[in-house]
């Protein structure tokens, strides 16, 4: 096949009774689709196995989060592409035909993604992944049609394919060699932040991540874990350490590189700077937590402090050894787009461009 539309289900029967039929009736000749279930206990395994016996399932015996889950399913799917959905999706008609197109014809490119439009307000841009994602200094990830909770309506403003940091892996289209040659997803991630992550590697190792507007989805958005939940902010705050960890000295030093062509100097160089730049996130991070005390908002709190115990447990540290065989194999080829040098919470406050 050329194309596997993978979902990872975990308790969304709702959804899968849903959008599966539409889903199914867009996917055409070349494309399959494929339900991973992660030991489901809402009746999930037994809706497909009685309302779709024709869509291709896989069971798994325990929760193994986003990023285990998906590593298990695409292991066992021979294809030349992987879409990573998930099953709060709806999809149009024509929605896959604009993605498989693009990465026909743009072989530098190897992940690429639609525009996000919200369920529920049609027009709106949802908050998950809009229209492409980018990532500011510190760390701080957000969307073309998306800053912080403002949202904005699509009026063709992101109607030009752009290349860009990220695209949201509620639906992410990726070339397989490339997932495999990657690793996969990060299963330290568990869930959140994974596909920023793989999209930053993917940049790392040379291709490009692509928004196509000429595709686009819609998204009900909080299908696992709902905004707000302790569960999420500390995912989010443990994943992102985690994340600036494992590529920000490399992608400075790429930027060193590019001026000096010296290695080790580039290397040490990324190094100090994303020291430096990852001692300051933590000192943002820990003036949020000042404010959940402040505020009595205490299981946000408990989460923040949690999610840097945890990081500081998990131990990722990106040497300047690394760094430097890193530019050695990716130096000449490696390119970082989307990276904004400001901060972009004081920019989006006051309203600045970003």
């Amino acid at each position: 096949m050329k194309t596997a539309i993978v979902i990872l289900n975990w308790n969304t029967k709702g959804f899968l009774e849903k959008f599966l039929p539409p889903l199914l009736a867009s996917a055409g000749k070349d494309a399959r689709v494929i339900v991973a279930d992660n030991a489901s206990t809402d009746g999930s395994v037994e809706l497909l196995k009685e309302k779709f016996p024709d869509v291709g399932t896989m069971f798994f015996s325990r929760n193994r989060g986003y990023t285990g889950g998906y590593n298990r399913a695409l292991m066992q799917l021979k294809a030349e592409y992987y879409i990573l959905l998930n099953s709060d999706i709806e999809v149009p008609e024509h929605w896959l035909g604009p993605l498989e197109a693009w990465m026909d014809s743009h072989p530098e490119c190897g992940i690429c993604a639609p525009k996000l439009h919200s369920y529920t307000d049609r027009d709106m841009f949802e908050y998950a992944g809009a229209a492409g994602g980018c990532i500011d200094r510190f760390g701080y990830p957000y969307c073309r049609g998306r800053i912080m909770k403002k949202v904005e309506r699509d009026c063709g403003q992101y109607d030009t394919p752009e290349n860009v940091f990220w695209v949201s892996g509620a639906c992410l289209m990726i070339r397989s060699e490339l997932f495999h040659k990657l690793g996969g997803l990060d299963e330290r991630f568990f869930a959140h932040m994974e596909e920023i992550d793989l999209c930053w590697r993917a940049q790392l190792a040379g291709y490009k991540v692509t928004a196509v507007p000429a595709s686009t989805v819609y998204h009900v958005g909080g299908g696992s874990l709902p905004n707000g939940s302790p569960r999420k902010l500390y995912l989010n705050y443990r994943n992102n350490l985690l994340m600036l960890r494992k590529n920000l000295g490399k992608t400075l030093a790429l930027e060193e590189y590019a001026k000096t062509g010296n290695i080790r100097e580039s290397a040490e160089a990324g190094a100090k700077k994303a020291g430096r730049i990852i001692f300051t996130r933590m000192l943002m991070d820990g003036a949020a937590a000042a404010v959940y005390l402040l505020t009595f908002r205490w299981s946000s709190l408990k989460a923040v402090f949690k999610a840097h115990r945890d990081a500081g447990k998990i131990r990722i540290r990106t040497t300047v050894s690394d760094i430097s065989l890193y530019l050695k194999e990716y130096g000449s080829i490696g390119s970082v787009t989307g990276m904004s040098s400001s901060w972009i919470i004081p920019r989006a406050i006051f309203r600045c461009k970003v």
